[in-house]
């Protein structure tokens, strides 16, 4: 026999409880809705990258172009937002929400690979990163070259290139 969870007729705790506020306090306040999610995930990714790259992105970024998506909770995805930079590159910013350490701004950039297929992203850690890996782009005009058979960067993409026939 299977038990079933049942609601008590009388909540166990007391309506004064500050268990009774808190529960209040919670229906009050509520979860945000998707709009204010795009709307801070835009503000936190403005703040971060103003921040931490204050000398590249701070610089070449306008603050207003970033576009927020709201928290995807079924897939543990939490809110975040991205920036087209042009030629096919992106920026992302979400926070990375870990029980051991807190919160922590996560920026990557993504390049579009050769094949055509996928994109590879670089988690930045810093401006010194971001200018070594904008210097390695520079030289294949914003392209990963796709070498996942000699162990270098991979696209990870789900279609790979298909054979040539002339």
């Amino acid at each position: 026999m299977t038990d079933t969870l049942t609601t008590p007729a009388a909540p166990p705790y007391e309506a004064d409880s500050p268990l009774a506020e808190l529960f209040d306090i919670a229906q009050a306040v509520g979860v945000p809705t998707d709009d204010e999610q795009r709307d801070n995930a835009e503000t936190a990714a403005a703040h971060h990258v103003w921040n931490q790259y204050a000398d590249t992105f701070g610089r070449a970024l306008n603050d207003d172009n970033w576009v927020g998506r709201p928290a995807l909770k079924p897939n543990g995805l939490e809110p975040s937002a991205i920036i087209p930079l042009g030629g096919g590159l992106w920026l992302h910013h979400t926070l990375d929400i870990s029980e051991r350490d807190g919160a922590r701004d996560v920026l990557t950039l993504l390049a579009p690979c050769n094949c055509g297929r996928g994109y590879l992203g670089y988690e930045l850690d810093g401006e010194d990163d971001l200018l070594q890996i904008l210097t390695d782009l520079r030289r294949t005009s914003g392209r990963v070259t796709h070498d996942g058979d000699s162990g270098g960067a991979y696209c990870d993409s789900l279609h790979p290139p298909q054979p040539t026939t002339r």
